[in-house]
């Protein structure tokens, strides 16, 4: 008896082992970086403070990046550049539409370019000497044209403004998303839906585990019955 009953428990560990197989939950691909890049495809991607058109602040650099912290239908926050000194990240926004959404992360996704400007005071006369000129460095972000005037938007040190500029500077473009295989996607997608279904395998080694089941009962049957007709 004792012997029949150690049977059935071993057959029943073996049916509840494909069933536990089964209702293992997939895993999602690990690796996944949360990180999300678009870039300005054209010289006409505006950063915004707020979800305003009245609050451009300048053009991005065309083929460099925003990071998107979050998308939105009209607006989407992002945020340029980076806290490394002499830089420092700003937070803003960019029309969503305006944006050409990438699924890779870029080697060098912001343009990080300095420029020193040179002024010359009024006035001097001729004791001004070496001081008549001053020369600043500042970081620049980008341009705006107002009224006709050429403007860059750069930081000096910790503040933000606007300096008056004769032409737009040059820089390197940054093609990077013009090279890659996948090309660029324009939305969020959702991640692939786990296959709960057993496959052929799975259903296989059910029903071999089932005949064996069938089986080892059969034997500790004709056993018993054996047993029984030896005893009378």
């Amino acid at each position: 008896m004792k012997r029949f009953i150690s049977i059935v428990l071993i057959i029943c560990a073996l049916l509840s082992a494909p069933a536990a197989f089964l209702s293992a939950p997939a895993t999602l691909p690990v690796g996944a970086d949360p990180l999300r890049y678009a870039v300005a495809a054209d010289s006409n991607v505006w950063f915004y403070s707020s979800e305003s058109e009245d609050s451009k602040l300048f053009l991005i650099p065309e083929t460099y990046y925003v990071r998107v912290l979050s998308e939105g239908d009209v607006f989407s926050a992002v945020e340029y550049l980076v806290n490394d000194a002499p830089y420092k990240k700003v937070m803003g926004y960019c029309r969503t539409s305006a944006l050409t959404f990438v699924s890779f992360i870029p080697a060098r996704p912001f343009l990080r370019k300095t420029i020193t400007v040179s002024y010359s005071l009024p006035d001097a006369g001729l004791l001004g000497g070496e001081f008549s000129s001053v020369q600043k460095t500042f970081v620049y972000y980008g341009m705006r044209y107002e009224s006709g005037q050429l403007y860059f938007y750069v930081l000096d040190g910790t503040s933000f403004g606007y300096i008056p500029a004769e032409s737009p500077i040059d820089f390197e473009r940054n093609d990077d998303w013009l090279n890659v295989e996948e090309p660029p996607v324009s939305g969020e997608t959702e991640p692939p839906m786990p296959d709960e279904s057993p496959s052929v395998v799975q259903i296989i080694i059910i029903c071999v585990i089932c005949a064996a089941a069938v089986i080892v009962a059969a034997f500790v049957l004709r056993g018993r019955k054996r047993e029984d007709g030896g005893d009378s």
